[in-house]
């Protein structure tokens, strides 16, 4: 029996999405927060999280205006997302510095990014005190994606074609192959 090595208690459940999170209810403020501390949390209705420090330059935008754009990241913004992690917004106007583009929302103040495949958009719900960081709990009330990314024979969003990329432990990574799809272990097998 092969025995694990103990380490303190840490958040190490990897890999995660690369989030570029974008705020703001107008253009003087708009800004843009990386983080990998989010999910989905319900189906029915389409709810999400993420968890943001609250010394963050978006924190008090995103608590006043109850509104955020979860903006999927690919390999051609590898660099954006990175940056827009480690510089402030209190300093950079993040969408000039890395050439990213603000579109208005259908159903949110918040800006989507242009670039991203794939834009989600939500209205905060509910702020739990967590620690270090608080949880924005939000509902989505909109999902944009960039058509180039959508499989024209089954309507669905490609995700393979997409080249999403995934933060693991200070790394960022792209996604491999697929190698199944939901259910693909209890399929029956067709028969000869």
């Amino acid at each position: 029996m092969t025995e694990k090595v103990s380490w303190k208690p840490g958040t190490m459940i990897y890999p995660l999405p690369a989030i570029m999170v974008s705020c703001g209810e107008n253009a003087d403020e708009y800004n843009i927060l990386t983080v990998s501390w989010c999910g989905t949390i319900c189906t029915n209705p389409a709810m999400c999280y993420i968890s943001v420090r609250p010394e963050r330059h978006s924190y008090p935008i995103i608590k006043r205006t109850g509104e955020f754009v979860l903006n999927l990241t690919n390999e051609a913004l590898a660099f954006a997302t990175d940056w827009c992690g480690v510089r402030s917004g209190q300093d950079y106007n993040k969408f000039k510095e890395m050439k990213l583009t603000p579109i208005a929302g259908e159903k949110v103040k918040a800006p989507l990014i242009a670039e991203s495949p794939l834009s989600i958009e939500c209205k905060v719900r509910e702020i739990i005190p967590l620690g270090s960081h608080d949880m924005f709990i939000a509902e989505v009330v909109n999902v944009q994606a960039d058509p180039q990314y959508i499989d024209p024979e089954t309507g669905t969003f490609d995700l393979e074609k997409a080249k999403l990329i995934a933060y693991n432990h200070g790394h960022y990574y792209s996604l491999g192959k697929e190698i199944g799809k939901f259910g693909w272990s209890v399929k029956k097998k067709k028969q000869p």
